[in-house]
């Protein structure tokens, strides 16, 4: 197996929202997107993180492997946009698989077309972050176009390769009805989505946003209410499809 050399934002030792069970999540440094809502803009320019390689960060992960197989975790590589980096992506994905862990990969699927066969075969789970259905929503939110990630969800689907879709419920942006109805209906027909998950923005990250001397325009967006949030649950059940 090759040693590969990555750049990694941060590292969470034991974290549960990103995939099943207590997992070891690494972000990785460098993303193409540039999302108005990011919580982590820091993690955006490449190669400007910590710089390291794939047997370090397994040798880190083997020494909780058998904690994390336990609780039914493993490992997830997040972002940032981990296919960034598809090669670390890779190497540290088939030492987990060597020893014995689940892996998941948190992504936009915006540079989908750089995970290749082998990277897919050494993923367990993808958590697909579609931000938006409408192409021109998408554009204004992320600055990159949408079709590439509606590809990478079709292959998925293709190979029937296990996705929690991840859904931002952004008061004003990512809210409306017709729009949620409209990304039921693009993933209803979709066997390989296992649940949906709607995550509530939130502005936790504005500080990063000022002490980086960017402009943040979701200050004064509130998170979305109890409410909201459930009639957003509702438009994937009323469509059969599992959502938390």
């Amino acid at each position: 197996m090759e040693n590969v050399t990555g750049y990694i934002h941060s590292v969470e030792s034991a974290g549960t929202l990103d995939g099943p069970g207590v997992r070891r999540v690494l972000f990785l440094q460098g993303c193409p997107l540039a999302c108005l809502y990011c919580h982590n803009p820091d993690a955006r320019p490449f190669k400007c993180g910590v710089k390291t390689d794939s047997y370090t960060q397994l040798r880190d992960i083997a020494r909780n492997a058998n904690f994390l197989k336990t609780s039914g975790g493993g490992v997830t590589l997040s972002g940032g946009e981990p296919l960034s980096q598809p090669d670390f992506v890779k190497a540290i994905f088939e030492g987990c698989k060597q020893l014995g862990l689940h892996t998941a990969l948190d992504t936009s699927g915006f540079p989908g077309r750089r995970a290749d066969d082998q990277l897919l075969e050494l993923t367990d789970l993808v958590l697909l972050d579609i931000k938006h259905i409408r192409a021109d929503q998408y554009k204004v939110l992320t600055g990159v176009d949408l079709q590439p990630t509606l590809d990478f969800a079709k292959r998925l689907a293709e190979i029937n390769k296990p996705v929690w879709l991840r859904y931002v419920l952004v008061p004003g942006y990512t809210n409306q009805l017709d729009d949620l109805a409209a990304l039921a209906d693009f993933i209803k027909p979709m066997k390989n989505i296992e649940r949906v998950e709607i995550l509530p923005f939130h502005n936790m990250g504005c500080y990063k946003w000022k002490e980086l001397g960017l402009d943040y325009k979701l200050e004064d967006t509130p998170s979305p209410d109890p409410e909201e949030v459930e009639r957003a649950k509702q438009t994937f059940s009323k469509a059969g499809i599992p959502v938390y």
